[in-house]
């Protein structure tokens, strides 16, 4: 992907993640400017997905957005948005399904199977763990955290027994994990 397509996708995705999210939910849209601003942090580790990245994490969390809900998970209503209103890369569309370990908390939800059949998992590790990394050290409000912070921040939102409580606590090594492989990735990078 070229320098200019990269340019042209990531200003599309913000465009379209302002309109779903800033006025209905302007923390989530805070939240998804940080999560961006996160992933242009990566960009030198990421050179050849680096737009695609950006255009992901920007819009990770659109499936939030009142008018787009329909099975009440966010990254399959946000990924059906993407694909069937906009016809977007399917790269990013399986990015923004998938982001931070959404099978599991589909399995949770029952929507294990149809996320899975809909949005196959990308085969690009680095890629996956980049985008747990920036949504997973961020918090609600667009700052950057430890991903320990952030999952204990989702169980206290959400409750432990609730479907989203159960997921993240399930996820957390997995979670932490993918932090870890990407601080990796980005200690090797020149400064």
């Amino acid at each position: 992907m070229s320098q200019a397509v990269d340019k042209t996708m990531v200003a599309w995705a913000t465009s379209v993640a302002e309109a779903e999210l800033s006025g209905a939910l302007p923390r989530r849209w805070a939240h998804s400017q940080g999560v961006a601003a996160r992933a242009a942090e990566l960009a030198s580790a990421l050179s050849n997905d680096a737009g695609l990245l950006a255009a992901a994490a920007t819009l990770h969390d659109v499936g939030y957005a009142p008018r787009l809900v329909v099975t009440g998970f966010h990254p399959l209503d946000g990924a059906r948005f993407l694909r069937d209103e906009h016809g977007a890369d399917e790269q990013l569309v399986r990015l923004v399904a998938n982001h931070s370990f959404a099978l599991l908390e589909a399995e949770e939800r029952g929507l294990r199977e149809e996320l899975e059949a809909e949005f196959p998992l990308l085969e690009e590790p680095l890629l996956v763990d980049a985008l747990v990394y920036c949504d997973m050290t961020t918090t609600p409000d667009g700052e950057p955290t430890t991903a320990q912070d952030r999952v204990e921040e989702i169980v206290g939102r959400y409750g432990a027994d609730s479907a989203v409580g159960r997921f993240i606590r399930r996820a957390s090594l997995e979670i932490f994990a993918a932090v870890e492989r990407v601080d990796a990735a980005l200690a090797t990078q020149p400064r």
